[in-house]
């Protein structure tokens, strides 16, 4: 193999290995953020705290949902706001309703407020891990089961939060401006 050849084929190499790269950075870099709560990205846990792991501290957890404006329908938390002391299991039901007279799927994307508190917010339960679906003029109650790990006590940075804040926004599944919303979302964070 002459000098050129090798050239070319460390070049291909290279390339080959920029796309590769290429598409493997939104799902690693979904993998970082749910690892690390990064961008106030939540956690997905089995289960809540021992009881004897509950604080005395309190903390507000806010709530919030909308849709696009491409999804007909209607989504809001049953109640914007609970308190909860740091530890105890919450529950949280938001309420969705198709107001087409067709069948829509409809994905939430989701984020916490304020950022740094994403890793220690988590939730056992939740609609967003799949798509939803309502028949026409359909509506459904959408739980979703969520803790603050009482590990936040132990990190100084959080001792200001007093306040966390949920947030859903549902676009409809499988649509451009959904894409759109996960790349928003990844490429601020």
């Amino acid at each position: 193999m002459d000098k050129n050849n090798k050239t070319l084929l460390a070049v291909l190499l290279l390339v080959a290995g920029m796309i590769g790269l290429a598409f493997a950075s939104v799902p690693l870099y979904d993998l970082f953020c749910r690892v690390t709560g990064f961008g106030g990205t939540t956690q997905v846990s089995q289960s809540a705290p021992a009881p004897d792991e509950i604080l005395d501290r309190e903390i507000s957890i806010h709530f919030s949902g909308n849709t696009h404006r491409d999804l007909n329908w209607s989504f809001k938390p049953e109640m914007t706001k609970t308190t909860l002391q740091i530890g105890q299991q919450g529950l949280i039901t938001f309420n969705a309703e198709n107001k087409s007279d067709l069948p829509i799927a409809g994905t939430a994307v989701y984020n916490v407020t304020p950022l740094k508190a994403g890793k220690y917010f988590h939730k056992t339960q939740c609609f967003c891990f799949d798509a939803q679906t309502l028949n026409p003029n359909q509506k459904m109650d959408m739980p979703v089961v969520f803790y603050v790990d009482p590990s936040i006590a132990d990190d100084r940075n959080l001792d200001d939060v007093k306040t966390i804040t949920l947030s859903y926004s549902f676009f409809k599944a499988d649509s451009s401006a959904l894409d759109t919303a996960l790349e928003a979302f990844y490429n601020t964070q």
